[in-house]
Order: structure tokens, then sequence, then C-alpha cells
């Protein structure tokens, strides 16, 4: 049935010619709330309207786009509510702990969904799940997803997106159970950096950047508690977005630990602007691959000095960062696993090492694809001007 996918995106791509716009649902705040039967708090509501007017005057939607970002934002209060009201009638999920969580940091395409991946193979680590956050629930212990209806949808949909997006699986290659980056859990107060990923939003990104990330990070926490469901236990979450929410991490997590993953960003900030050209490609009608390219270094430029000023703030102890390169990462990730494990004083047991040299013969590279490089001129971006300009962070994380 590998001819589905493909048919199914076709069939929406035929729906966005001839669908009148006058016919599509509603994608007014008011009207999705009321529909998703929800009652977000304010700090949501507010990030809800800043999200759909931006949108509304920024981003040129598809067909599919509308109708993705209507389901998308249905699902998202839908789930906020459950959460809400499972604390409500546990309060006891709100007492138990995370303790000391783990966050992976570094440039977006450094190695940290590989990083991320390795760890989840240790059974004595937490981390959310692709299908958690789409469905939250906790994972038990003896989970497949491969009989999951929960995860088997996801992956459904995982296959739909890249046969509307081609070139996505490869560039990211995810399954339903998957680790899932935290900006999918702060969505779900719409004040995630995700959804410049998929949409040009810059009002909504300024907004969020003047409103900072404390009333996400209280809700991110909410949603691990009801994950982990009581139970608490080692959290090891990852997103290239962490390095602008470091404060609010900090504030919600105050013992939190971090893990740097660094890379040469002239080796990524094409590979990041084409990502970014994929994943909006099915929302929107328009793209600008010289705005795309004039975005991401930007943001980049910024990240990569946000991650450089963390770094030498004297109250976050040596104990609690590890740095790593993206190449001894790759070329000797066991090894790399065993340093990381013990400057944190956790125990690598044997079967966490047998589960990660698994993952790693399974999925050789990480499961990425080979391509040809991607190339900054397609983004109307200069090597040169970048390598300036990314000159104090290359020269304190890369070695030249």
């Amino acid at each position: 049935m590998a001819w589905l996918m493909p048919a199914l995106a076709g069939a929406i791509q035929t729906a966005g010619r001839v669908v009148p716009k006058a016919l599509l649902p509603s994608l007014r705040a008011e009207d999705l709330i009321g529909a998703a039967h929800a009652s977000p708090d304010s700090a949501s509501r507010e990030g809800l309207a800043q999200l759909l007017s931006s949108i509304a005057r920024e981003s040129p939607l598809s067909f599919f786009g509308h109708m993705a970002l209507r389901w998308d934002t249905l699902r998202l209060l839908r789930n906020y509510e459950l959460v809400a009201s499972a604390h409500a009638k546990t309060p006891d999920l709100a007492a138990a702990p995370i303790k000391a969580p783990i966050f992976i940091l570094g440039l977006p395409r450094s190695g940290t969904t590989f990083l991320h991946t390795l760890m989840a193979e240790d059974s004595a680590n937490q981390v959310p799940r692709n299908w958690q956050t789409i469905h939250p629930a906790p994972r038990p212990q003896d989970f497949d997803p491969h009989q999951d209806p929960r995860a088997r949808q996801v992956d459904r949909q995982l296959r739909l997106f890249d046969a509307l997006s081609p070139g996505f699986a490869q560039m990211h290659p995810i399954t339903a159970d998957s680790p899932q980056e935290c900006s999918e859990i702060t969505a779900h107060v719409f004040q995630s950096l995700r959804f410049d990923s998929t949409h040009r939003v810059p009002s909504y990104f300024a907004w969020l950047e003047a409103h900072g990330h404390d009333d996400a990070f209280h809700f991110h926490k909410r949603f691990l508690q009801y994950l982990q469901n009581g139970q608490p236990g080692r959290w090891v979450l990852k997103c290239p977005d962490h390095s602008f929410t470091l404060d609010a991490i900090l504030k919600t997590y105050p013992d939190a630990r971090f893990i740097f993953v660094h890379r040469d960003p002239l080796e990524v900030i094409a590979s990041v602007a084409r990502l970014t050209e994929v994943l909006r490609r099915p929302f929107l009608t328009r793209l600008d691959t010289a705005e795309i390219g004039a975005q991401v270094s930007e943001r980049w430029i910024y990240g990569a000095n946000l991650l450089l000023a963390f770094d030498q703030r004297a109250e976050i102890s040596s104990e609690r960062k590890f740095h790593i390169h993206y190449d001894e990462l790759t070329h000797a990730p066991l090894e790399t696993m065993a340093r990381l494990y013990n400057h944190f004083g956790l125990a690598l047991e044997p079967a966490a090492r047998t589960a990660m040299a698994r993952q790693l013969a399974a999925h050789p590279h990480g499961g990425y694809g080979t391509h040809p490089p991607y190339r900054l001129e397609n983004f109307a971006l200069n090597q040169h001007e970048l390598k300036t300009q990314f000159a104090p962070y290359i020269t304190a994380f890369c070695g030249t």
C-alpha cells in the first residue's frame, strides 16, 4: 500500500485548487476554543490570539495549511484541557518531583537528535515521545509502538507529511515513538518557537520574545508530571530552541543539567534553512528562500552567542555542564556516552549500553540519508560573512 499516502497527498493538493476559501472552517480563536470545549488560561488565550493574528496577516496558508492549523489548534486545546483536568483530579501528579532534568542544547542539525535518541535507549531515562505530544499519556514499560493505535496513527501522519513535502523523512527521520522536542510541549499553551518553523510569523515571534517563556515552562513541567504519572524519573529533554529559553528553564528547574553539542555553524546553517523550507512547503502557498536564509542565519547567530554567554555564567557550575563536539559524538558514540554518564555521576548499565549499540547498528548515521551538500547561496547567504558573524562561537567551541 505504498501508493496510499502519495495518493492522499495528491487528493489534498487537488482539494486546495477547487475548494473556495469561503467554505473553509473558521480559524478564529474563540471559535476554535468553543469547538474544542476547552478553557485555556489567559496566557494561553493571548498566545493563541497572537499566533492566529500573525498567521492571518503574514502566512499565505495553503488548503492543507488551513486545515492542518485548525486540526493542530483543536488538538492542542484538547490536550491542554486533558492535562489540566488530570492535575485537578489527581493533585499527587504535581507532588512528584522532576529532579535534575538533563537538557540537550546546541544549534539545529548539530547532532542533538542523535544524542537524544541514544539516551532514550536507556530505560533509566525518560524522554517525551512523538506520539505522547499528540496523544498525551504515560508510556507503559512494555510499550510496543507497532501495536499501539495512537503510535500507528502518528506514523501514518508522518508518512503523509513526507508525501506532501518530499525530503522531510530523509532530513529528519523520526517515528511515532522517537524522542520529541520540548517545543511540541510548549505549543500547548501557544508559546512555542515551533510555530516559526512551519509558518511565517514575524509578529508572533516578536510578541513571544517580549512575553518570555515562563508560562510555557510552567506548563512544560505539568505536562511531564502528567506523563510520569506519579513515578518520578530522570528526564532527558532536547530542543535547539532551548538556547532562547534558558532563563525560564532555570526558573522552573533550578537544578537542571545541560549537555552542549557543538558543530561548526557553517556546516549546519544551509541545512537549517533547507529544513525550514521543507517544513513550511505544505502549509504555505509562497516561500521566499532568501528571507528564510536571512531569518535562520540571524536567529542562530544570536542563539550561538546566547550559548556562549550561558556557558560563562558563574552560577551554573561546571559539574552541571558537559560539552560534546559533533565529530566525537558521531565517530565514537558509545565512548562519548560513557564520558557523559561519568561526568554527571550516572551509571551506564550494561543493558543500556547494549541497547544503544543495537540502535547504532540498526540506524547508522542516526538514520539520516546521504545527499549533496546544501548550498548557502540557495538561501542568499555568504560563507565569509557567516564565518565572521559566528566567530566568537567558532573560536570558543569548534577549535578554529
